[in-house]
């Protein structure tokens, strides 16, 4: 069960921020309304919400999920393969240190980028993209097992981030869509497919038993409902513009 989530303000920067979607650039007074939204949703399912300055030095800092890694027993400060994005963590150890004893660091020549980590219990599964590579999930991998904890890594694709296609919900239940369907890695797990037509769908969020979905995917909803969670939809269609999901607004601990 989680209790807190840490969020950061979009400054009016992101709307020049790092995408590779077509769809223009965002609205800002749309994503601080959105941002809003997604911060009540997550109080509703029983998170106390830290809510970060805005940072307009940083176009994509309201990504915070990027920046850091929380385990139950450390958090873990990563290391952007976005060089733009690489100054955000500056600001993230003090913060994360209010929480944790235990706070590690990526090292250059590692790279990762959290979007790219996947936590399934006690084990994390880590892809390998264009932001993270094998130094950067090597490091993490031994950062993990120092506490107790397991990890391994995924080849990517077609994906930006691992959980841009893949979303773990519990109950051994796997949101998955693409190239993750039929991946070796997740034979053991009950998959709940996304059509590709909804693919953006596929990054939602666990939050105490409720699922946080993004607004305007109906097949995606009626599946997950399906399976027996309760849905609450969320619209970042501001956010998608910079190829952000709802995992990416988040830390959550």
């Amino acid at each position: 069960m989680f209790t807190k989530a840490i969020v950061r303000t979009p400054a009016l920067s992101m709307i020049n921020g790092l995408t590779s979607a077509d769809l223009g650039k965002p609205d800002f007074d749309l994503a601080l309304k959105q941002h809003a939204a997604y911060i009540r949703a997550l109080e509703s399912c029983g998170l106390e919400v830290t809510c970060l300055e805005a940072n307009p030095e940083f176009p994509d800092s309201t990504f915070v999920e990027d920046v850091a890694l929380l385990t139950k027993k450390c958090a873990i400060i990563t290391n952007p393969g976005a060089p733009s994005r690489r100054g955000e963590i500056e600001g993230m150890q003090s913060v994360l240190q209010e929480h944790y004893e235990n706070v590690e660091e990526i090292q250059s020549p590692g790279t990762l980028e959290a979007g790219d980590v996947m936590m399934v219990g006690e084990h994390f599964y880590i892809g390998l993209s264009a932001r993270t590579n094998q130094l950067g999930a090597d490091q993490l991998i031994a950062c993990l097992q120092k506490y107790g904890h397991t990890g391994s890594v995924v080849e990517l694709q077609e994906v930006l981030h691992l959980k841009t296609g893949v979303a773990y919900l519990e109950h051994n239940n796997l949101l998955a869509c693409g190239e993750f369907l039929t991946h070796p890695d997740f034979l053991n797990f009950n998959i709940l497919p996304i059509k590709q037509s909804e693919s953006y769908a596929a990054n939602c969020i666990w939050v105490n038993d409720r699922i946080l979905v993004p607004h305007g995917y109906p097949q995606t909803l009626q599946t997950i409902t399906a399976a027996g969670y309760e849905v609450l939809e969320v619209d970042v269609s501001e956010f998608r513009k910079l190829d952000g999901g709802l995992s990416c607004l988040s830390l959550r601990f």
